[in-house]
């Protein structure tokens, strides 16, 4: 694709439902931090989304716990994640891309991202490392493209095609061609 100033520019929208996790791991407002660490650890993540009537209201991370609780030496069981979750809740709605999310985390700056629907229920979540899957994806896709579309000049060597000796030899497509079969190929 183009731009106004004429360069080429690879852009990808992927839909951010692709790379969500559906059914986070959630707990209602008046649970205590025991019981969000037992369900962190059951479901082997590092947070939960905090409802009141079904609706999110904040999020209680693995570092809350450590900062809020653990380190002022607090009981988990007498602590409530309404006293420690982090509020208010920055959120993304499904129908939002990976870049839109992404935007979100750097302006916002939070690692984890709840998805909602249209009636504000949560159906996912979105993390750094999941926006990083789908970047380094791109990127090695990126990097095949262009191996694959790289033209090297080679001084000297024989030629895949006619097997002649050549001092004017280029890499086309992983393929290296003479100046005559090149020009065979219409490719100059």
């Amino acid at each position: 694709m183009k731009n106004s100033n004429n360069e080429i520019r690879f852009e990808t929208r992927v839909p951010l439902n692709e790379v969500m996790r559906s059914n986070p791991t959630t707990i209602s407002s008046g649970a205590t931090v025991a019981q969000a660490a037992a369900a962190m650890c059951h479901d082997d993540v590092g947070s939960c989304i905090v409802l009141q009537r079904n609706l999110p209201i904040g999020i209680v991370t693995e570092q809350d716990i450590n900062c809020k609780v653990v380190a002022k030496d607090l009981k988990p069981s007498n602590v409530h994640v309404n006293e420690i979750m982090s509020t208010p809740l920055i959120t993304v709605r499904a129908d939002k891309t990976v870049g839109d999310a992404a935007t979100m985390m750097v302006k916002h700056r939070v690692r984890r991202l709840p998805v909602i629907d249209e009636k504000k229920k949560v159906i996912g979540i979105v993390t750094v490392r999941d926006l990083l899957t789908v970047s380094n994806e791109l990127n090695e896709l990126m990097a095949d493209l262009i191996e694959i579309n790289r033209e090297d000049i080679v001084e000297m060597g024989t030629c895949s095609r006619c097997g002649q000796m050549s001092d004017e030899l280029k890499r086309l497509d992983n393929v290296m061609l003479c100046a005559r079969c090149r020009e065979e190929e219409n490719i100059t």
